[in-house]
């Protein structure tokens, strides 16, 4: 708890004089850096040879992009291929602290653990589905301006070292947000239904286009409202939170995708993650 009540106070300080929830400079692991760029027209920004998003603010092109959770602090490089031009940015380091989570000893959460030779046949086929959803890029600008998805309580912060009954898995790579099974999920923007499926440690699952490489992700859902291909507005229910997948209650795991790396969604809800931290 500590932990968490640490990570909602430190979001809230650094957002304490935002207007609007534009994503915020903070070039960490996990995190994204807004540079402001010199070019006239649309560059064509490359960032660890995925293309980055360019938007016009203020009259001015900025790239926002996502730094993965396995970047080292010091200076990064985006590349214009159109002039060859590299614009730089520095990366600082950041620690994220542990998080042990225990699972009953079912049969199902036993699996969930060790996954079995045909678990692990699924959970590679749903890899490949996953990994090509995610590399989709449109040239749609996209609404950067997110709301919060749901209502609930903020039950764990993105970039926790997990471990599972003891065991080391990959870092949270989302924001929990606790709430009853039936809780409404909106889209916290405008965009196309990218996939919608059921995933062995994802449970119900959505994903969100919203332009530019800019791909928001909602799991262990209990029904999904919507199919691949529909449009949707800023906040049109989608889902509804359930215990799907891997999972120790009701809640909504939430991911943001940007150049194909996952980043803290908290960057991007500047105005309303005190609403989160606030229920009880």
């Amino acid at each position: 708890m500590k932990t968490l009540n640490a990570y909602v106070l430190a979001i809230s300080l650094l957002f304490m004089q935002t207007a609007h929830a534009f994503p915020q400079h903070h070039p960490v692991p996990g995190g994204i850096a807004v540079i402001p760029l010199k070019s006239q027209t649309q560059p064509a920004l490359y960032y660890q040879n995925n293309k980055v998003l360019t938007l016009l603010k203020n009259n001015q092109w900025v790239a926002i992009v996502g730094i993965p959770l396995s970047a080292k602090s010091g200076i990064h490089k985006l590349l214009d291929q159109q002039t060859a031009q590299v614009t730089t940015f520095e990366v600082s380091d950041k620690t994220y602290p542990a998080q042990y989570i225990t699972l009953k000893k079912t049969p199902k959460n036993k699996r969930m653990i060790n996954p079995n030779k045909m678990d692990m046949e699924r959970i590679n086929r749903e890899k490949k589905t996953l990994s090509k959803a995610l590399s989709t890029w449109s040239d749609t600008p996209p609404q950067v301006e997110f709301s919060l998805p749901t209502q609930g309580r903020l039950s764990s912060p993105f970039g926790l070292k997990r471990f599972f009954n003891n065991q080391p898995r990959k870092p949270h790579s989302g924001l929990d947000i606790a709430a009853p099974t039936g809780t409404p999920v909106t889209s916290p923007a405008a965009g196309t239904i990218l996939d919608v499926g059921d995933y062995f440690f994802n449970g119900n699952t959505v994903l969100v286009d919203h332009g530019q490489g800019l791909i928001s992700g909602y799991f262990h859902l209990n029904k999904t409202f919507v199919s691949i291909g529909d449009t949707v507005k800023q906040g049109q229910k989608i889902a509804e939170i359930g215990t799907t997948g891997r999972v120790t209650g009701a809640h909504l795991h939430w991911n943001i995708y940007l150049n194909q790396s996952k980043v803290d969604p908290a960057f991007f809800i500047s105005d309303h993650i005190h609403k989160l931290s606030k229920n009880k």
